[in-house]
């Protein structure tokens, strides 16, 4: 994270700063396929996507920190990335090597409080080799990129169910690996239209705005159909499978489209965010959200 230069801050703020918690808004999806299965109110399966959430912060933040101590040098040389913790210097190299290595060692750990911790353990594994492998290469190889990035929101989605050993419908996961591709192609999207192929992103240069803008329309399409199959569908595979009030739930249908479309029109106007920009700024993107989240519960757990 960038900060003020007038600002300056101890170790202690400046690890916290490295460890960028406010990407640990990404890891609430863990909780996306307990709450859809109604198990929210079960203490075990609470316990359990607890675990995995606070493994994965543990976990992303060791790899954030490893990233910033290999992009030191480009990072000083960067406007608002030099007064990062380790690129500035208030966070001291070997503080944040021990840092990311303690917080890896947590995050594997955790899991051993989860009876047959076995798939999370393998989920984390996976999350931790394809984020390594992004930030040596797979960032430079295009549409794969897309697919590594992409593949941490649907790990942790697919986390929380692994977990608590919860049934995961074939709808459910062709909705959380589309529209994770989604965001990322809307991001990528409004990057090449507002700093083009000069940014930092040496990536772009490989990308047109008309394949990218194919690619959001595939992948949208994809997400609202696979999202109306899944909410309409009342055999075990959809979300109205196993509830009785699912008017509701077949409703969430419009927030869901509604959202794709403001998403698609940002993107377009070289206005994409990022995810977790998207959920803690974007007034709209919250609105429906909530809307979104409050007809979920009415049909699941009213």
């Amino acid at each position: 994270m960038s900060r003020n230069p007038q600002t300056p801050r101890g170790q202690v703020r400046a690890l916290i700063s490295a460890m960028r918690p406010v990407q640990w808004v990404k890891n609430v999806l863990i909780g996306i396929a307990p709450a859809a299965a109604g198990q929210l109110h079960n203490a075990g399966v609470l316990r359990h996507t607890g675990a995995a959430f606070v493994s994965f912060c543990a976990l992303s933040s060791a790899i954030y920190i490893l990233n910033d101590l290999r992009d030191i040098d480009q990072d000083r040389l960067h406007p608002k990335k030099q007064y990062r913790a380790i690129a500035s210097g208030e966070l001291s190299k070997s503080v944040a090597y021990a840092a990311s290595l303690v917080l890896t060692i947590i995050a594997f750990t955790i899991p051993f409080a989860i009876w047959h911790p076995q798939g999370l353990l393998l989920i984390l594994g996976l999350y931790f080799v394809i984020s390594i492998s992004y930030s040596l290469f797979l960032k430079q190889v295009p549409v794969l990129e897309f697919g590594a990035v992409a593949s941490g929101f649907f790990l942790r989605a697919y986390a929380g169910a692994v977990a608590s050993h919860i049934f995961v419908s074939t709808w459910f996961l062709v909705v959380i690996s589309f529209g994770a591709l989604f965001l990322v192609t809307g991001k990528r999207s409004s990057e090449l239209q507002s700093v083009g192929v000069s940014g930092t992103r040496k990536v772009l240069s490989e990308y047109t705005p008309q394949f990218l803008h194919s690619a959001l329309t595939m992948c949208a399409t994809v997400v609202v159909t696979g999202y109306c199959l899944w909410a309409f569908d009342t055999s075990s595979t959809g979300l109205s499978s196993v509830h009785h009030n699912i008017v509701p739930i077949r409703l969430t249908v419009i927030p869901v489209v509604f959202a794709i479309l403001f998403i698609m029109r940002s993107a377009s106007a070289g206005n994409g965010q990022s995810p977790e920009d998207l959920v803690l700024h974007d007034r709209v993107v919250q609105v429906l959200g909530l809307i979104w989240i409050a007809l979920v519960y009415i049909g699941i757990y009213g």
